[in-house]
C-alpha cells in the first residue's frame, strides 16, 4: 500500500475469483479493498493515495466449508461469521474490536493487516497459526499454499489471499489482555491448539505480526511442564512499546498467558 499521487485511483470491482486474480496480477501498484476497516481510515486521513484499487466485495470469495476433513474459509468471509467456529478461533473472533467492525472486517484483511503504529493488528493471525492453518494466495510466482506463519514472516504485501484451511483440532484455548475503548484493543493474546502433530502455540501483540512460539512447543515436546515451557516464550518474540502497553509489561505478561493456555489445553 505505497503512497502515490493525489489523483483519483483506477477502481476495479472483481465479480469472481478469476476476475480478482487477473486484476491483481503481480500486485504491483494494486491496493486491495476487502472489508475496508483499516484501509478506509488510512484513505480518509490521507495516509494512503493508491494508484489502483481492487474491490473484492462481489468477488465470490466468502464462505466456510468443510470438505475432506478440512475447514476452508474464504478470504472475504466476515470475522463475525467465525464466532461459532472451532477454538481458539471462535473466542478470538468474538473479541475483535466491536460488533460493527466484526460484521465488516474480513479474514483476508485481518491476515494481511499492516502493523499498527499505535496498537497491534491482526487478532486472527495467532489463532490460525495455532491451528496449523495453510493459506492459499496468488502474486509474484503464481499461486502458492503455505503455513500462515510463513506468509506473515515473509510479509503478505504483494500477495492476494484466497482462502485459509485447517483440520479441526482436538482441543483449543486462548488467553488475552485487552484494553476497552470505543472498541476493544488487544494488548497481547496467546492461542494454542492440539492437533495430530501435537501442541502448537502462537502470540499476537508481541511483535509487528503474530508469531509461532516454537521454543515453547519444543520445551513441551522435551517434557517440560507448563510453567517451564511458558518461560521460553520470550525466546521467540521481541515486544515493543506502543500506545496500549510497554514492552516490559508484555514481557511480564506473555509467560502468564502461555501458562493459562497450556493449563486449559490440559
Amino acid at each position: 500500500m505505497a503512497l502515490a499521487s493525489t489523483e483519483a485511483p483506477e477502481v476495479v470491482a472483481a465479480t469472481s475469483i478469476d476476475d480478482a486474480v487477473s486484476a491483481f496480477g503481480d500486485g504491483e501498484g494494486v491496493t486491495v479493498l476487502a472489508g475496508g476497516t483499516i484501509l478506509m481510515v488510512d484513505l480518509v486521513h490521507g495516509r494512503l493515495a493508491p494508484e489502483r484499487v481492487l474491490m473484492l466485495d462481489k468477488a465470490q470469495m466468502a464462505g466456510v466449508r468443510t470438505e475432506g476433513g478440512r475447514i476452508t474459509i474464504g478470504a472475504m468471509t466476515r470475522v463475525a461469521e467465525l464466532e461459532d467456529s472451532v477454538e481458539p478461533l471462535a473466542t478470538v473472533a468474538r473479541g475483535v474490536a466491536d460488533p460493527e467492525i466484526r460484521a465488516q472486517a474480513t479474514v483476508g484483511g485481518n491476515l494481511c493487516a499492516t502493523p499498527g503504529a499505535e496498537s497491534p493488528r491482526g487478532d486472527l493471525q495467532a489463532a490460525f497459526i495455532a491451528l496449523g492453518a495453510q493459506v492459499r494466495s496468488v502474486g509474484p510466482g503464481g499461486e502458492r499454499t503455505e503455513p500462515v506463519e510463513d506468509l506473515l514472516a515473509a510479509g503478505p504485501e504483494g500477495r492476494l489471499v484466497l482462502d485459509v484451511s485447517f483440520e479441526p483440532p482436538q482441543a483449543g484455548a486462548s488467553a488475552e489482555v485487552r484494553r476497552p475503548h470505543a472498541h476493544a484493543y488487544t494488548i497481547l493474546s496467546v492461542c494454542g491448539a492440539i492437533g495430530v502433530a501435537g501442541t502448537r502455540l502462537a502470540a499476537s501483540g508481541a511483535g509487528p505480526r503474530s508469531v509461532r512460539l516454537t521454543s515453547v512447543e519444543e520445551a513441551l515436546a522435551s517434557g517440560a511442564d507448563a510453567a517451564a515451557a511458558a518461560a521460553r516464550a520470550l525466546d521467540d518474540v521481541s515486544p515493543a512499546d506502543d500506545a496500549l502497553a510497554s514492552a516490559w509489561y508484555r514481557e511480564q505478561t506473555l509467560p502468564v498467558l502461555v501458562t493459562r493456555v497450556l493449563n486449559d489445553l490440559g
